[in-house]
């Protein structure tokens, strides 16, 4: 026969379940702390999902809801006052990441120095992305090898070349832009350019990674490259003619530069019936898509140069016919200033602006919704 606990018992039991309990409670994970919270000024990184591996698609599920991107980019940046002042505008802004579009510090063996002003203001882990420009890529002026070794890439999933020619969609799941960082038309160590001549391996390297993104169903795509084609500044078309109407033909989103020490943002150009191709140098109004500054995805491409990261500007040439290509301009001669391209992208909309570093007034801004 069963004997009765009584009072005592079932008290004794229950202490006994309950120590029971608790060793249980113990062996099982607890729910997740919150994440560190950046410091005040400090750009915060973007969340680091699983790397896919070389050759591995991105997910092609649509971004979730209210998802963005932000990031900033400039290139032609040194080491000097103006440098500092930027990057200390970068800092503020708080991107997810920075497109360094070349041209570091512009003399060899300041590698680390440059390395360490941007570090000092961004953080140790924040993705301040790397493409060369022609002061680093020969090794005359400084080392790309060098630059990658002490700002290495932080993003994952990257693809390609890091520093030179490389792809990555951020977020790396369900992502929202695909960034393609290239270098068409500067001199490496051999004294010759890359090649990114129609149908070369470098053209079907940069035309496929457009391509997949768009069967992806990736909102947004990013072409980065330290050459521009049009230009008011000091060169003509180093980027290459062929190249350029292929990323407009393509239709390219937005297509970001440095080298000329100018800012200069484009109308939205497009290729078509009125416009066979465009041709530097020149002006024809059937490649201009869109003139107002909230444009339409699809219907054409933007193209700006943000090369006043730091170092001297250069004029802004009014007499050049590609002028009437661009929606807004600033240089030495006109509304100069240093600063940074800040641009946030979700799933219906890439909205950008030129913000001006401490003492510059200049500023610009433009859209572009998905239909």
């Amino acid at each position: 026969m069963a004997r009765s606990l009584g009072k005592h018992g079932k008290a004794g039991q229950g202490a006994c379940l309950l120590g029971i309990a608790l060793l249980l409670s113990a062996c099982l994970p607890g729910p997740p702390g919150p994440a560190p919270s950046s410091s005040p000024g400090t750009p915060s990184s973007i969340p680091a999902p699983p790397s896919p591996g070389p050759g591995t698609p991105s997910t092609n599920a649509a971004p979730s809801p209210g998802e963005s991107v932000h990031f900033t980019a400039q290139g032609d940046i040194g080491v000097s006052t103006g440098a500092k002042k930027v990057l200390d505008v970068v800092a503020g802004l708080a991107p997810q990441l920075n497109l360094t579009l070349g041209d570091f510090a512009y003399k060899a063996g300041l590698e680390q120095q440059f390395c360490d002003m941007v570090t000092a203001r961004l953080g140790e882990d924040f993705p301040y992305q790397l493409v060369t420009g022609n002061h680093e890529s020969d090794g005359h002026d400084g080392d790309i090898e060098k630059y990658v070794q002490c700002l290495p890439n932080k993003l994952p999933g990257v693809q390609g070349e890091y520093g030179t020619q490389w792809r990555v969609d951020v977020p790396a799941r369900n992502p929202v832009v695909r960034f393609i960082l290239v270098s068409p038309g500067i001199e490496f160590r051999d004294g010759q350019p890359l090649d990114y001549s129609r149908d070369s391996e470098r053209w079907r390297w940069t035309a496929d990674a457009i391509d997949e993104a768009k069967s992806q169903k990736i909102p947004w795509t990013v072409v980065g490259m330290h050459t521009p084609c049009l230009s008011v500044g000091n060169y003509g078309c180093l980027a290459g003619q062929d190249f350029t109407n292929m990323l407009i033909e393509k239709k390219v989103d937005l297509v970001l530069s440095g080298h000329d020490h100018v800012y200069q943002r484009t109308h939205q150009l497009a290729t078509g019936a009125d416009c066979a191709q465009l041709v530097p140098a020149s002006f024809t109004s059937g490649c201009l898509a869109d003139t107002d500054g909230s444009m339409v995805q699809g219907s054409g491409t933007v193209f700006a140069t943000v090369g006043v990261g730091g170092v001297g500007l250069y004029n802004v040439h009014a007499d050049d016919p590609e002028m009437r290509y661009f929606a807004s301009t600033s240089g030495k001669n006109q509304d100069p200033a240093f600063g940074t391209l800040d641009v946030t992208a979700t799933a219906d909309e890439l909205a950008a602006r030129f913000v001006p570093a401490d003492g510059y007034a200049f500023s610009d801004s433009f859209t572009v919704r998905r239909r």
